[in-house]
């Protein structure tokens, strides 16, 4: 009896061409479809909550359960929940003019599926940045193949061995080691690849896209700014931060990066920082709880940031519990740093950092951390800690980001109703929610009229008087149409 092949009994190629027929046989699926797989895609990530938590505290060596159940599994939820209570609304074709209707043209929009999705997933959240955008690209349509990261191994292997259980290899399928290198996986034709990493490799990607001309969505990193205003509360801004700094053990793309303080406040920010972590971490070394970082190649160059820094002029405060011995190669955990008197000629000052590390200037206008931000790439979020006032404004007018998020860590997740994503160096296009269907779906425009005219036979010779004629009255409606409008 013939068993029904999984993606680990096929190559990347014969995969991408089992998807693309499905497709081909349904371009259009309906919505009950559409929300059955995105239900399925929710119970494989709840019902294997346990095993998959496990597994990233394996890849890792130290995560805590409880990070791993917020931040991959639960989170990962509503945004699927939404997808799945409006994508009967979002798939339906809309009318961008009742007027025209009523003149004689039609014109519609229709939402339609691109076909076959590559999805390529980072370490730092395996789970969440992998399971999001593939819920949107099934919501609007398509077929779904995942290439997670080789990074987070043992999670990898869970979603590789669980997903034939849920879903057939030509809906969605899991690559894995098997399937060759991350290149391999790049380079296949689909109809949209995205990528969760880091600028270097995004760049990479785009290249194996422009290839086969498949369009991109990149969500990559970079060097997230602070600013705390002169109205921010110093106390509760210094703590907030010194934990935004420490989640995932700074292995966040939203994670910030480096604080601006006004500098009357700069001594006491720092010690307020530098409190908080040493109260909420009396112990690090062997404490299952403070995130490891992933590997040790990743290890490796935050340390050496760190005593780059210090070799150049840096002073380094760090919070190490007495009698541990940090930085730990064996553990892979670092203390939690704080550095001033960082300047250009530093690694530190223009290399992402994704670790334990924080950086703080000071400063007397707001001027300076703007033309200090403006002068490099542009990050993924600007964090603004203040009142949104004049000097918010400036900052939001005159500096470039993904987003700009307010007196809190990643606050911008809170809901689905606004869009997620890079600009220039931090990436390129946007998903979450309707962000996020739009992102997979063509945008199909169809225009009709009933009219016993051809605009093609007008833009034809001979350009007789007639046609003279009407090219200079349409000619002076639009000189008209310019004076009044302006």
């Amino acid at each position: 009896m013939a068993t029904t092949p999984t993606a680990r009994d096929l190559t990347l190629a014969q995969i991408l061409e089992r998807q693309q027929q499905s497709f081909l046989a349904d371009p259009q699926p309906g919505a009950k479809i559409r929300r059955d797989r995105i239900s399925r895609l929710k119970k494989l990530v709840l019902d294997n909550a346990a095993e998959l938590t496990e597994a990233m505290r394996e890849d890792y060596g130290s995560r805590p359960e409880t990070l791993s159940t917020l931040s991959d599994i639960a989170s990962s939820i509503p945004d699927l929940d939404h997808q799945r209570g409006h994508v009967r609304k979002w798939m339906k074709p809309t009318r961008p003019s009742r007027a025209l209707d009523r003149l004689g043209f039609t014109q519609q929009i229709r939402h339609d599926p691109k076909g076959v999705v590559g999805i390529i997933g980072p370490w730092n959240f395996p789970l969440y940045l992998t399971i999001v955008p593939a819920g949107s690209a099934l919501a609007a349509g398509n077929r779904v193949m995942i290439r997670p990261s080789s990074v987070t191994a043992h999670t990898t292997e869970v979603l590789c061995s669980r997903a034939p259980e849920y879903f057939a290899v030509d809906e969605l399928a899991f690559a894995g080691p098997e399937h060759g290198r991350g290149s391999d996986f790049s380079r296949l034709p689909y109809d949209h690849l995205f990528f969760t990493g880091s600028p270097g490799v995004g760049k990479s990607i785009a290249r194996d896209a422009a290839e086969n001309l498949t369009p991109v969505t990149l969500e990559l990193g970079g060097k997230n700014p602070v600013i705390v205003d002169t109205s921010a509360d110093i106390e509760r801004t210094a703590r907030n931060l010194a934990s935004s700094r420490l989640v995932n053990g700074g292995q966040v793309c939203m994670c910030p990066d480096y604080v601006w303080v006004p500098q009357q406040d700069m001594d006491r920010f720092c010690e307020i920082v530098l409190d908080q972590w040493r109260s909420t971490l009396p112990a690090i070394a062997g404490n299952p709880e403070y995130t490891a970082v992933v590997n040790d190649s990743n290890y490796e160059r935050i340390v050496g940031l760190i005593d780059d820094a210090v070799a150049k002029g840096a002073t380094k405060q760090e919070a190490a519990p007495a009698g541990e011995s940090l930085p730990d190669p064996v553990t892979r955990k670092i203390a939690p740093t704080l550095l001033t008197g960082v300047t250009p000629e530093m690694d530190i000052d223009s290399d992402e950092v994704f670790g334990p590390v924080l950086t703080v200037f000071g400063y007397q206008s707001v001027e300076e951390p703007i033309r200090y931000i403006t002068a490099r790439p542009s990050p993924l979020v600007l964090y603004w800690y203040g009142e949104q006032n004049d000097r918010f404004e400036t900052v939001a007018d005159r500096t470039r980001s993904g987003n700009i998020y307010g007196n809190d860590f990643g606050i911008g997740m809170v809901s689905s109703a606004i869009p997620f994503g890079g600009v220039g160096n931090s990436g390129t296009g946007n998903y979450h929610g309707h962000h996020g269907f739009r992102t997979f779906t063509h945008e199909r425009a169809v225009a009709m009229h009933r009219f016993d005219y051809s605009a093609a036979e007008f833009m034809v010779p001979p350009f007789g008087p007639d046609k003279k004629r009407q090219a200079s009255l349409y000619f002076a409606a639009m000189r008209l149409r310019t004076r009044l409008l302006g």
